[in-house]
């Protein structure tokens, strides 16, 4: 929930660094100037945090509730969500390249630049873990975009553009689990919320280094205590992050072997201004000395021009080699005498071109509390605040099914974000078919698809959702896998090809017949249930010998096919003219009163079924084959009477054997669907930029040749789709 403080929504910073932790309270007003409300520090009591990262969590816990307390009493209002940055002790970079090309030329919008920033990210995820880091599993805490690509050209802002083509090139930053980790269990213990994470330079870099100063090839360092940050800007983005492992506290430590202090003693010695001429300090002994401030210089002089020249030779490695135009340097370790002078002479620049930056850089900052000042100090603090506007940095953590995970918030997370994250299986999201069954039909491949299964039933804090609903900060979902469906069910009479009946004129009536098949080389009833991987064929013909059975008549009468005689085994197409009787005498009276000799009828085949029915390697002969007992006759007599309960509506699909492209129009525009051998609904979301996470209403509408349907609906060439946000 947003902190409102005089009617204003106001953000909360922390700045936790090695040596102290800074707390900032302020907000943008309509004029786009950011507003300091309050700002508290509290010195660590002990070295709980070294290099950047904490190394006791409690103890910084403390000293964070410390802060958050001494600014709740400032303003009255209690603290329960905070910004944070991490510094890079261990940063990785990494530059992700990644284009697309669009089926038909098409105006850029902002879903669509998001979606290539993120693929970016993905492009540079994908080289640090392609990396040896052992155990470690890093996390991606900010990216910038260095330029994108339209049509080929580099360009700075693509939305708008008519492209064929875009691309991007962004820089990602990362780092270990257990530094990320660290900051949010130290500010969880401390009775916060995390609401958003940045790295230490880039919350730097938003106020020292304003946007039209990032056409020039500047390096902005940040020198704490622990570590000294770095950022490199050129052609008007930042190209570069890096880091040294060491800082002011270098100074201190210094100070305390020389003389003898303590940890505390050395850093206000070490921060004296430089009109105290005499300092007098006890050293652990109990003795009071006295010392001059040139001496402390002097004595700090070749720690400063080690750590300038490593932070010179850092940024020339992340300039390409070669200088900057110019530095701004903040933080407290950069305030010691001649530390801007030393890094100047380091990088070959005129002394000027290396400045502190303090007030000069808050142009757009007020400070609303009189007592505080614009100091290079209290940079990364606003910077974190002001950070919190773009919000492209921060996690969140959510329950799933019990398990804890860690989301890097995109602000369009879905529960099927935190369900990949841990693993779950996508199928298990959507509803199941049952097995299906794979057959061939007249040499045809075809599948009977099994039934649908329920989707998966998700709770988002107890109420049913969608997989697209949103997600937040600590939401406990809940996922029911979906369930699988019947197994797909086919008797050969429920065929298309078998439903065709076969019509004979017998001695003048019609007779209709239903079809045999074959299944495997038997010969099967319209009854039976088709199983994986049958070889089907449906005749389009009988023998005599078969038909006579049909009509339960003697195999020992005489008959003639079409006026021809006719042998037991001979073939009997649709339409044929068949006649029989008992004898020669009465088969010549039945033929004449049917108006024997007509030669236009058609003629019979004289090739016996055993010659011509082979199917394959092993295929029996069905004229030979007797029917399975006198109830599969009874039940080829029944002719096509059907058993409702076992009939499947299931669509019945032809199945390419290779890989095909189908053309079809999603929202009115025209889109290939490649590399598949058959597609379903969803498969629209790999080739189509429609991004199920952004809410565009109350229910999402899919609909195929204007029927609503389902992700698992079966598509095909021609198809019209439309996806679409209903209220």
């Amino acid at each position: 929930m947003p902190t409102i403080y005089n009617g204003q929504e106001i953000v909360f910073g922390l700045d936790i660094g090695t040596r102290s932790i800074v707390g900032t309270i302020g907000y943008k007003d309509a004029r786009n100037r950011f507003q300091v409300v309050a700002q508290a520090e509290k010195f660590h009591e002990t070295r709980s945090m070294l290099d950047g990262q904490i190394h006791d969590i409690g103890r910084v816990a403390e000293t964070i509730s410390h802060v958050k307390n001494m600014l709740e009493q400032k303003i009255g209002v209690e603290l329960n969500e905070v910004c944070i940055a991490a510094a890079g002790r261990v940063l990785k970079t990494a530059v992700g390249v990644c284009d697309e090309e669009l089926e038909d030329e098409a105006v850029v919008d902002d879903e669509m630049v998001y979606s290539l920033d993120m693929m970016g990210v993905e492009k540079a995820n994908e080289i640090i873990q392609s990396e040896n880091y052992g155990d470690l599993k890093f996390f991606c805490v900010g990216y910038t975009v260095i330029r994108y690509f339209l049509n080929g050209f580099a360009i700075s802002n693509l939305i708008g553009h008519k492209a064929r083509k875009v691309g991007a090139e962004v820089l990602a930053t990362f780092l270990p689990e257990d530094v990320v980790d660290g900051l949010y269990a130290a500010v969880s213990e401390a009775g916060l919320e995390v609401v958003n994470l940045t790295l230490e330079p880039i919350a730097a870099m938003n106020v020292a280094i304003p946007e039209q100063y990032r056409l020039l090839n500047i390096a902005l360092v940040d020198v704490g205590a622990g570590t000294s940050d770095i950022c490199i800007t050129r052609d008007g983005s930042v190209v570069a992050y890096g880091m040294i492992p060491f800082a002011g506290d270098k100074f201190t430590e210094v100070l305390i072997q020389k003389y003898l202090i303590d940890f505390d003693t050395a850093e206000k010695i070490k921060t004296m201004p430089a009109i105290k001429r005499q300092i007098q300090y006890k050293d652990i002994m109990g003795d009071k000395q006295k010392i001059t401030k040139e001496e402390v210089d002097e004595e700090l002089l070749p720690s400063v021009k080690y750590l300038t020249h490593e932070i010179a030779e850092k940024i020339k490695e992340l300039n390409g080699g070669k200088s900057v135009s110019a530095v701004f340097v903040v933080g407290g370790g950069g305030k010691v005498e001649g530390f801007t002078k030393e890094l100047a002479a380091a990088l070959e620049l005129v002394p000027n071109r290396v400045a502190l930056r303090g007030r000069e850089v808050m142009g757009n900052i007020d400070m609303l509390d009189e007592s505080l000042e614009k100091d290079s100090l209290y940079v990364t603090p606003i910077g974190i605040c002001i950070n919190y506007y773009e919000k492209k940095n921060n996690f969140i953590f959510v329950n799933v099914n019990g398990e804890r995970v860690k989301l890097y918030n995109n602000n369009r997370l879905t529960v099927m974000d935190a369900a990949a994250a841990v693993g779950y299986p996508n199928e298990k999201l959507f509803p199941r078919r049952g097995a299906d069954i794979t057959f061939t039909i007249n040499g045809k491949q075809r599948i009977i698809r099994g039934s649908k299964g329920e989707a998966a039933v998700i709770r988002l804090n107890k109420n049913e959702v969608s997989m697209t609903a949103l997600i937040q900060q600590n939401d406990k979902i809940t996922i029911a896998e979906s369930s699988v469906g019947e197994p797909a069910y086919m008797e050969i009479g429920h065929l298309p090809e078998y439903t065709e009946e076969i019509h004979f004129r017998v001695n003048g009536q019609t007779v209709t017949c239903p079809r045999y098949a074959l299944v495997n080389g038997e010969l099967k009833s319209e009854y039976y249930s088709i199983q994986d991987k049958d070889q089907v064929i449906i005749l389009d013909y009988y023998t005599v010998e078969q038909l006579l059975m049909f009509l339960d008549l003697p195999n020992n009468v005489s008959f003639f096919v079409n006026h021809e005689r006719a042998s037991a085994k001979d073939r009997i197409y649709d339409n044929y003219m068949i006649n029989w009787a008992e004898n020669e005498e009465k088969l010549s009276e039945v033929e004449e009163l049917n108006g024997g000799g007509n030669k236009d009828e058609p003629q019979t085949e004289k090739n016996s079924l055993a010659e011509t029915t082979q199917t394959g390697e092993g295929a029996a002969e069905p004229a030979e084959a007797e029917p399975e007992d006198k109830g599969e006759k009874q039940k080829l007599e029944d002719n096509l009477s059907v058993n409702e309960d076992k009939l499947v509506s299931e669509p019945i699909v032809e199945v390419p054997m290779e890989p095909v492209d189908i053309k079809i129009t999603v929202n009115d525009q025209i889109v290939v669907l490649k590399n598949k051998p058959q597609y379903i609904f969803v498969d629209i979301l790999d080739f189509y930029p429609f991004d199920l996470s952004t809410m565009g209403g109350n229910i999402l509408v899919t609909t195929l040749n204007g029927i609503e349907v389902g992700f698992t609906e079966p598509l095909h060439d021609g198809d019209i789709v439309k996806i679409f946000w209903r209220d």
